[in-house]
């Protein structure tokens, strides 16, 4: 079983079909933030964004990216965090689908302004550099190339660094994925999606190799493993001399 996942199996996602209409894709969205409720998974964002506000010049709001940000419910996640340690934001979502943005601002208000911008993240220029870019659940909806491409992109574009939270390719969550949200009656993308996104995720070697092929040195960032299956990425730019 566990051959089956020795490299990207890459399956079409549905709500990645841009003829999706804009009501189904919010339904999509608005379970597919209980599925990342339920799974904490900000968590490791969170971590991140704690040792990146320690970087930040005192009295100044951190201003956070966030790529294929979609109903804005990570944003909602850290503001809720933020205001609980008094941390000024300047957040923007990035989503290339036009109903990411229809959603996300229908949802309930955060403390402090969401940014909503429709972009191909690719052939968008922040009008300030971010201190911090963020992804959660966007790198294994892109091929290898241009994962690297994203990278050197986030290397460009943040000042004090950037963080990937996506999936571990592996065969328990991808059966585990299926039974869960059939039997939580969520909405078919979501139960189609899932167990393909766990198909189309990287792990551990493949990271090393991708940071490898964007330039960047073996310690230049750090691979973590998190419960439950999920693979992220950390860098951290060293300061300015």
């Amino acid at each position: 079983m566990a051959g089956r996942f020795a490299h990207r199996v890459m399956l079409p996602e549905l709500m990645d079909d841009a003829s999706c209409g804009p009501d189904e894709f919010r339904r999509c969205l608005v379970d597919l933030a209980k599925v990342n409720r339920l799974t904490l998974a900000t968590r490791p964002t969170l971590h991140f964004l704690k040792h990146a506000v320690r970087r930040l010049p005192a009295g100044r709001a951190l201003r956070i990216l966030d790529v294929g940000g979609g109903y804005g419910d990570a944003l909602r996640d850290i503001d809720r965090w933020a205001a609980r340690r008094g941390i000024a934001l300047d957040m923007t979502s990035v989503d290339l689908s036009p109903w990411a943005r229809n959603a996300g601002e229908a949802a309930p208000p955060t403390r402090q302004a969401i940014r909503w911008v429709t972009a191909d993240i690719f052939d968008y220029r922040p009008e300030q550099p971010p201190d911090v870019v963020l992804s959660s659940l966007f790198t294994h909806h892109l091929d290898d190339a241009s994962v690297v491409r994203f990278l050197g992109w986030m290397e460009q574009q943040a000042t004090l660094g950037w963080f990937v939270n996506d999936l571990q390719r592996h065969w328990l969550p991808y059966y585990g994925f299926k039974l869960w949200s059939r039997a939580a009656g969520w909405h078919r993308f979501v139960q189609h999606d899932g167990p393909v996104s766990f198909g189309r995720a990287f792990i551990v070697p493949e990271w090393r190799m991708l940071l490898g092929q964007a330039g960047l040195p073996p310690d230049a960032a750090t691979i973590r493993w998190w419960l439950p299956f999920r693979v992220c990425v950390s860098r951290f730019k060293p300061p300015a001399q």
